[in-house]
This record gives structure tokens, C-alpha cells and sequence, in this order.
């Protein structure tokens, strides 16, 4: 029998995991994910401009992008249809978009495609299948829930191999439901099993406005209200009730920034840097939620040229800041003692 692996929580909370790199900031981490709508809603469109904006790194609404290769299985369409959505989104689509519109099936030599295509493409982070349905085959009808779990299992499993985002487009039921995320097809076993879940949804259908709710592990819950230019194609974006929910995290970043302004490194404790950047305590934070914001902002730190990390020492978890000169070299700066998030190895030595 093989031997279950621990981890006691104290080494955990010793060891420094690198921040999740999302591929839309706040909205898209690796992982796998649903994108679920109503027939003819738009869900393709939304999926194309997305895919467009990723392959490029421009913003997705007011979320920025991490670029990378993309690969989009449409597989309900031909190539001649996405050439036509593409003049229509773009008169300079990227190289780095990829496009193919048939494909083995799930457990038929699907995922054996997928890493070939990977393996050829390193730079890949983003795959989209549309749709869904499309790539599944008849499985044990007796027990539906057993067979949805298993499916995506499979894609998630290759998500987390490869550290890309996989989103699955898909329908939702016909029977409406005051909670949207119940109205996507199948069982339990899809949603549950998804990193994260999205759905577009309109009030009525003949309008040009829709709602796309957004849930997931790595991401807060959040509704979009979006309206659908039929002259460019896109969905725009008309409201965010998820910006209120991120002001915290945006202040904690000012704050650091205008301390690492005047000191280019320091590390202490969560206390002793709360003082530091709120002496009168006029911000209402706490030593505990001044370091979950930290650690919720690695990323976004990084970025406005400030590296976070956390040690030990003499009984005490220390907060780290360095300031780097030249923001355009944070990413390339070495990360000692930093490993992925779910790593695939079973090491979790610190």
C-alpha cells in the first residue's frame, strides 16, 4: 500500500508558494473552467474575443492579460465561418491564436492531441472547447453524475499538468433557477468539479444586455453586466459589482508602494509593518488581514515593482518587501525558495 503524504501545518505555512498567474487578472487563473449560456446567446463571441485578447495580452474589459499561445477548438464551426467572426473582431489577428474545428473525443485520443499540441507550443496557457458536448461520447447513463465527474476529471487533470487554463463552453438547462450556477447542464459532477464556473445570462432574450456570473476557488464572486455591440462583436462591459470587493487589496498596494518609496527592503512581522504603514490606524486593518491582502497581491506587488516574501524566524513569520528599480525586470528576478501552487510533485520540503 502506498503511503499517504502529509504535511504538518506549521511546515506549510513555512513554505513560500508562487502566486498564482492568473491569465485574466482577478478573473481567469489556470486551472479548468465553464463557460456556460442559452443556444445563440453569444457565448462563442464572447469566447473568441477572449481568446483574441489572451493571444495578444490586451486588457479583457478592465482586467489586464497574461499573453500566451492559445489554441480555440471550435468545433461547431468551420474555418471559413471563424475567418468571417474574425474580420469582424479584428483586421490583425496574432499568430499565436491557433485554431482547429475537429477533433478526437474525450476518452478516444483527445487528451493524447491536446499535448501534442502543447508539447509542439510551450508558450500555450489558454485552451477553449466549444462546445463541450461536443467531445464527450455516450457514458454509463445509470449513474450520470459518475460520468460527468469522470469526464472532467480528465480535463482537469491535463489543465493542472501543463499549469493552462482549460474552458469548457457549454449550455445551460432550460428550467430557470434564482441561482444561475444551477442552471448549468448535466449533474453536480461538472460545476463541483471546475475550478471555477462562469454564466451568461439574459433576462429576456431578445435584449442585448446579459449578466455573466463568475464563482470559483481562486476568484470572488462577481457579477458583469455586459451589452452586445452587434457593429464590433463584443462584449462590452457596463458595470462590475466585484471592484467595491478589491478596494482592500488596491490600498494595501498603495500603501506598500509609498513605503517601499522611501526604503528599498524591509522584513517584520505583520504588526510591525502595519505600523509602519498605518501609524494612526485610520485604515481599519488588522496584522491578520494586512497579511491576507499581502498574500492575496503577490502578483499585482510584483508588477508595481515590489517582491514579496515570507520567513520564519526565532518563532515569528516575518513579511519580506524589496524594492526592484526597473518594473520591466520583476518578472525575471529570482524567487528563492519558491514553489508552484498544487505542485505535482509530492516534495513539500521548504
Amino acid at each position: 500500500m502506498k503511503k499517504l503524504c502529509t504535511i504538518d501545518a506549521n511546515t506549510l505555512q513555512s513554505v513560500d508558494y508562487e502566486p498564482i498567474s492568473f491569465l485574466v487578472e482577478d478573473l481567469l487563473p489556470p486551472g479548468l473552467h465553464l463557460l456556460a449560456g442559452a443556444p445563440k446567446i453569444g457565448k462563442s463571441w464572447l469566447a473568441l474575443w477572449l481568446c483574441l485578447q489572451v493571444a495578444q495580452g490586451k486588457p479583457l474589459w478592465n482586467f489586464s492579460t497574461r499573453p500566451c499561445e492559445v489554441l480555440y477548438l471550435c468545433l461547431e464551426d468551420s474555418f471559413q465561418r471563424i475567418q468571417s467572426r474574425l474580420f469582424d473582431l479584428t483586421e490583425d489577428a496574432p499568430s499565436t491564436l491557433h485554431f482547429a474545428v475537429m477533433s478526437e473525443q474525450l476518452h478516444n485520443g483527445l487528451v493524447d492531441q491536446m499535448e501534442q499540441f502543447l508539447q509542439e507550443h510551450p508558450a500555450t496557457g489558454l485552451v477553449v472547447i466549444d462546445t463541450l458536448q461536443r467531445i464527450r461520447s455516450t457514458g454509463n447513463e445509470a449513474n450520470p453524475y459518475a460520468n460527468d465527474y469522470r469526464d472532467i476529471g480528465v480535463l482537469k487533470a491535463l489543465a493542472d499538468r501543463y499549469r493552462i487554463g482549460v474552458l469548457l463552453v457549454h449550455h445551460l438547462r432550460k428550467m430557470n433557477d434564482d441561482d444561475p450556477m444551477n442552471m448549468i447542464s448535466g449533474t453536480t459532477g461538472l460545476s463541483g468539479a471546475t475550478d471555477s464556473n462562469f454564466v451568461l445570462r439574459k433576462s429576456k432574450r431578445g435584449e442585448n444586455t446579459a449578466t455573466l456570473y463568475c464563482t470559483g476557488r481562486d476568484i470572488a464572486y462577481r457579477e458583469l453586466s455586459l451589452e452586445f455591440s452587434s457593429e464590433t462583436h463584443v462584449w462590452n462591459l457596463l458595470s462590475d459589482d466585484g471592484e467595491q470587493t478589491g478596494q482592500p487589496a488596491g490600498r494595501i498596494i498603495l500603501l506598500l508602494s509609498a513605503l517601499m518609496r522611501e526604503q528599498s527592503e524591509i522584513c517584520v512581522p505583520a504588526k510591525g509593518l502595519l505600523e509602519k504603514i498605518d501609524p494612526a490606524g485610520i485604515e481599519g486593518f488588522s496584522p491578520n488581514s494586512v497579511s491576507h491582502q499581502i498574500r492575496k497581491s503577490v502578483a499585482a506587488l510584483r508588477r508595481s515593482g515590489i517582491l514579496v516574501t515570507f520567513r520564519k524566524s526565532n518563532g515569528e513569520r516575518l513579511i519580506c518587501l524589496r524594492r526592484v528599480d526597473r518594473v520591466d525586470r520583476v518578472d525575471d528576478a529570482p524567487t528563492r525558495n519558491i514553489v508552484p501552487i498544487d505542485p505535482v510533485t509530492k516534495d513539500f520540503s521548504p
